[in-house]
């Protein structure tokens, strides 16, 4: 009879490099995935809210004949807020997914690469929350909030992509 043992599922080649990327990995990866869940957790129901009151505004009609004709089509103005939220949700729901793949790298050129996509989600969530302030679409408390956190992320990611790229340019000497 075989046996398959969990040892028996270790490649070599990636316990080497999940030992040398560990360290990187094990001191801010944990505390930044908790904050991506939390941040994406916020952001879905920012979305929800903010389609919720778009679609609570009195929609558009026309006065037709002395009647009230509704439009058929999607206003403009929840055409803007729905496509707004939809890239802030993508943005800010991708910024835990990349993370945790970069935990999960196969490489250290893989972490380098979901880190820094993960960076990169989160510098545009923080463009798609300024512009919905900028629109009227968040309060001055609910953008402070939210754009708070989302820096935060960004320095975290900004600090662990500075470390690695200073291990990573030890490693080369």
């Amino acid at each position: 009879m075989f046996t398959l043992r969990s040892s028996d599922l270790v490649c070599p080649v990636t316990s080497a490099l999940s030992h040398q990327t560990s360290d990187i990995m094990s001191e801010v990866s944990e505390a930044i995935q908790a904050k991506c869940l939390a941040f994406g957790d916020r952001i879905i129901k920012l979305n929800d809210f903010l389609l919720k009151e778009a679609a609570n505004k009195k929609p558009a009609y026309k006065i037709v004949n002395g009647k009230r004709v509704y439009e058929k089509s999607i206003p403009v103005h929840l055409q803007a807020i729905s496509n707004l939220c939809n890239q802030l949700l993508r943005a800010g729901t991708s910024i835990g997914a990349n993370n945790s793949e970069a935990t999960n790298a196969i490489s250290k050129a893989d972490y380098k690469s979901k880190s820094y996509i993960a960076l990169k989600e989160a510098r545009e969530s923080l463009y798609w929350i300024e512009l919905l302030y900028r629109n009227d679409y968040l309060s001055d408390v609910q953008y402070s909030s939210i754009h708070m956190d989302c820096e935060e992320l960004v320095k975290l990611l900004v600090h662990r992509c500075k470390k690695l790229d200073e291990q990573l340019r030890e490693e080369k000497k």
